[in-house]
């Protein structure tokens, strides 16, 4: 459920559940329906901690998994396969 003052494309890329779609569309209306600044600004300030919370996580499950040790089947396939016959000499 992309609106006008979003791209879809953004939406199709990250494959939002139905769930997060209806409730973008829940606070995209919200958003729409408040004329408050104050409430307005209260509400970005809120949407951007959350951003910023969602990065990090992001950023410490990327590291957490560039940090993790391969599996023995893993390496393997990292190694090109004319060099396989070749570890033991």
């Amino acid at each position: 459920m992309a609106t006008a003052d979003q791209p879809q494309h953004a939406e199709q890329a990250l494959n939002l559940s139905m769930a997060q779609r209806f409730e973008i569309e829940r606070l995209s209306r919200a958003i729409d329906a408040t004329t408050d600044v104050a409430t307005l600004q209260a509400m970005a300030k809120q949407l951007l901690q959350a951003w910023q919370t969602q990065r990090a996580a992001t950023q410490w499950v990327m590291r957490q998994q560039l940090h993790r040790p391969l599996s023995p089947e893993a390496a393997a396939r990292l190694i090109p396969p004319p060099l396989r016959g070749q570890e033991a000499a």
